[in-house]
């Protein structure tokens, strides 16, 4: 397995506070070399190696790679629109995580038009 299955649980149990509307549209996928959950079929957040893998919506990108702990994903050699890696320093908490859940949510409803 390519990925920690227990950073895997970690976000499968935060994804467990979200509403029941979310809860039920959650799926996971596997990609990248790791595994990625998505809502409706988009992307939200992911794992990939040890580092969380987010999307987050274009008018935030700039705010959200300032952050510590924050880069952009060069899964390719090269930045990917649209996706951030953030190592397992910058998620130590819960809330932190919940956070970037969070960030990848609102970059997946923003594609389905659901904002």
């Amino acid at each position: 397995m390519a990925y920690d299955e227990q950073f895997a649980q970690r976000i499968r149990t935060s994804f467990e506070l979200q509403p029941q509307a979310v809860r039920t549209n959650i799926t996971e996928k596997k990609m990248f070399g790791g595994i990625a959950f998505l809502y409706c079929g988009k992307m939200t957040v992911g794992i990939i190696k040890e580092n969380l893998m987010v999307r987050v919506v274009s008018s935030k990108m700039d705010r959200i790679l300032s952050t510590e702990h924050v880069r952009p994903m060069d899964f390719a050699k090269r930045p990917m629109k649209e996706f951030v890696y953030v190592s397992q320093e910058g998620i130590a908490t819960e809330e932190q995580l919940l956070n970037y859940i969070e960030l990848g949510l609102e970059h997946a409803k923003q594609k389905l038009n659901e904002l």
